[in-house]
């Protein structure tokens, strides 16, 4: 039976009483932890799998002879498959035991990984990472149920944390393992690295986590038609989000079509779960300030983290020539600290001393102010220069995703653990494509007015200058005795300068967008939710907060 506390606001969603400990949960201990890892482990995998694949997709295509249109598709159709699998998974590990789900999807997708160097042709290749897609996006909210419901009281902000790795240290990883396994192992090895580690999690998980029990009988109230206009909806806005800037939008009827279709199966599918006794997600979680504030700001803080991941290795590779391999060290300043900052963060977070809210609003400072030492770029910057700013993102990634969990998750009772994961981790994954099509507008956008604004300023400027002479040319008048080839090269040199000016501003006007969101967020966070304190041991008739 639902209890509210006495406290309990008004639109806050019901917290539902602590069950007794289900008796198939052994009392906790080194085999738990064993099983915690292991499913960790399973959802870096699958994480690895997303990311190296995307960073590593030009060598894909170069070795597999696909055009640049036809990969990005690769990127999409697995991307659309992923987040869609995340916003149905709670229903079905409910159902089909977490021990049992949480394995088949692990082996599923490893499985997958096998053939895929060898596929025939593009349409077979996008098959494939549809159903890869589809087993990899299951595994990030049994992550979140599982750090939630296995571990004691008293270290469930440590398994936020341990779940905020997804978020923070594996895919700051991508860049460098990419760049190992292409340039030492095979470009083969981009699909196939997840095979030795995903048996490693399945040995794990088989060994430690719980084995309960299947519950057939809820497919009596199973909610079919959500899933039927659920799927296509969600899959259809996240194919528009990736593919919506390279077809120029609206102006493409493929993503005209996808986007009215596709909101409008999502309004359907919404209303539908409002109403549906057995939903995938309580759209009345909603009410509550803290479920606002925190998945409103799941989305822009990891959306925020992957363009600033993304900014340093698009200038890296445009205007210096940097190979993956060379670039790795930008990644690896941030992904191995989170080894021991993520624990730290949790730790401080985890005593009812400090209040996350104010954790959260420094973690966006540090991130303001990276975003701000980055409008300093120029041409002339090199890798090291980018050190700064990925060391303030250090303290900035844990301290802001950490505490944004925190107040998604510590409001809600143990029966809500399912219907929150699948929203949370709907989102999580939707921050991903937000930021790819964010980022892709505004470079390209930014990029076109930098770019228009300065030659049209060497045209106005360019008779006034004349008499001082084209450097351009002087340097390369030694290069050639003929003048119709060396004004060739000189008119190439330019535009290489005017690209390299034009997209380095353009990346400059995105570090300004950041910080101006990183201090929105900060102010929202401090004035909209409401504090949560970290769970402790509850008496058996104690409601869960």
């Amino acid at each position: 039976m639902n209890t509210v506390t006495p406290s309990q606001a008004v639109g806050e969603p019901v917290i539902h009483a602590s069950p007794p400990r289900p008796s198939y949960i052994p009392p906790f201990g080194m085999r738990t932890v064993i099983g915690c890892l292991g499913m960790l482990l399973a959802v870096h995998v699958a994480g690895f799998n997303e990311h190296v694949t995307q960073i590593g997709l030009s060598d894909i295509r170069g070795a597999m002879n696909i055009g640049h249109d036809e990969g990005t598709w690769l990127i999409s159709v697995y991307e659309a498959f992923n987040i869609a699998a995340m916003a149905f998974t709670p229903w079905f590990y409910v159902t089909f035991s977490i021990y049992r789900f949480s394995i088949f999807m692990t082996a599923i997708m490893a499985l997958l990984s096998i053939p895929a160097p060898f596929m025939p042709d593009v349409t077979s290749l996008c098959v494939l990472q549809a159903f890869q897609g589809l087993a990899a996006g299951c595994l990030p909210p049994v992550l979140m149920t599982v750090m939630l419901k296995y571990l004691p009281p008293q270290l469930r902000v440590f398994g936020i944390g341990g779940y905020a790795m997804s978020a923070t240290f594996g895919p700051n990883l991508g860049l460098p393992l990419e760049a190992l396994l292409f340039e030492k192992i095979g470009w083969h090895w981009l699909y196939w690295e997840v095979i030795p580690l995903a048996m490693v999690a399945v040995a794990m998980m088989a060994y430690g986590l719980p084995r309960d029990p299947m519950h057939f009988e809820r497919f009596k109230q199973f909610n079919w038609f959500g899933l039927i206009v659920g799927v296509p909806a969600i899959c259809s806005l996240v194919t528009v989000l990736y593919q919506g800037d390279r077809l120029d939008w609206f102006r493409s009827p493929i993503i005209t079509n996808l986007t009215f279709w596709g909101m409008a199966a999502f309004i359907v599918f919404v209303i539908n779960e409002a109403f549906h006794p057995s939903p995938y997600f309580r759209i009345q979680y909603w009410r509550s300030r803290n479920i606002q504030a925190s998945l409103l700001s799941l989305v822009g803080i990891l959306a925020i983290c992957s363009i600033m991941a993304e900014i340093p290795a698009t200038y890296l590779e445009a205007v210096r020539g940097y190979r993956p391999i060379q670039a790795a060290p930008i990644s690896l300043v941030v992904a191995l600290p989170q080894l021991i900052m993520l624990p730290l963060v949790a730790a401080l977070c985890n005593s009812r001393k400090v209040d996350c809210r104010f954790v959260l609003a420094g973690g966006m400072l540090c991130l303001a102010a990276a975003a701000w030492l980055g409008t300093w770029l120029t041409v002339d910057w090199v890798r090291d220069n980018f050190y700064p700013l990925q060391i303030l993102q250090v303290f900035g990634q844990p301290m802001t995703v950490i505490p944004t969990l925190m107040l998604a998750t510590m409001a809600m009772g143990p029966a809500d653990g399912p219907y929150i994961s699948g929203m949370v981790n709907m989102l999580k994954g939707l921050a991903n494509a937000v930021a790819y099509a964010l980022f892709a507008v505004l470079v390209r956008r930014r990029e076109q007015y930098h770019s228009t604004m300065l030659l049209d300023h060497h045209g106005t400027q360019r008779l006034t200058l004349q008499g001082m002479g084209n450097p351009i040319t002087h340097q390369l008048s030694a290069t050639s005795p003929d003048a119709a080839h060396v004004a060739r090269n000189s008119l190439q040199v330019f535009h290489t300068y005017v690209h390299e000016q034009s997209l380095v501003l353009a990346l400059n006007d995105i570090y300004v967008v950041l910080i101006c969101i990183c201090l929105g967020y900060a102010v929202m966070n401090l004035l909209l939710p409401h504090r949560v304190y970290p769970p402790r041991a509850p008496s058996p008739d104690t409601p869960a907060r």
